[in-house]
């Protein structure tokens, strides 16, 4: 006798990735207006000085979420040159570059097809100066098979 049990998902191990920011309520705009991400939550910490605003396509206990992160007085950091960026998928590359700079993003890469691949994406900077690349779904699908 064999008894079938149905768990639940396993859930996303990449839980978040964190940007500083050097204008919290300006940055929590710009990724709710330019990148359709919702506002999750905020918390303050005046005994550490900073406040973090968490953004997300969804809930944090199934999604990654983007924490935004505001140190008291700081409103500008170096970059380095570590950091590449961050891709997320999209269903219009072109619509999604138009809300970029709509909202106070900078376009790095114009909307297209990558030579030699045809994946369209876009890529962009955000107000902080941090870089994004936007993805096209189906797109993206087909490099996978």
């Amino acid at each position: 006798k064999f008894e079938l049990l149905e768990r639940g998902p396993t859930p996303e191990p990449l839980c978040q990735v964190m940007l500083r920011v050097g204008d919290l309520d300006r940055a929590i705009k710009f990724y709710e207006k330019a990148f359709g991400m919702e506002l999750l939550r905020t918390r303050d910490n005046p005994e550490y000085k900073y406040t973090i605003a968490m953004m997300g396509y969804g809930p944090e206990d199934k999604f990654p979420v983007l924490e935004l992160t505001y140190n008291y007085g700081v409103t500008e950091y170096d970059k380095g040159n570590a950091y590449a960026q961050i891709a997320i998928g999209t269903d219009d590359v072109y619509k999604t570059a138009e809300a970029i700079k709509l909202f106070g993003g900078k376009i790095t890469r114009e909307p297209g097809p990558l030579p030699g691949i045809s994946t369209k994406i876009t890529a962009c900077l955000d107000p902080d100066g941090w870089k994004s690349v936007f993805v096209d779904n189906i797109d993206f699908l087909k490099e996978l098979e």
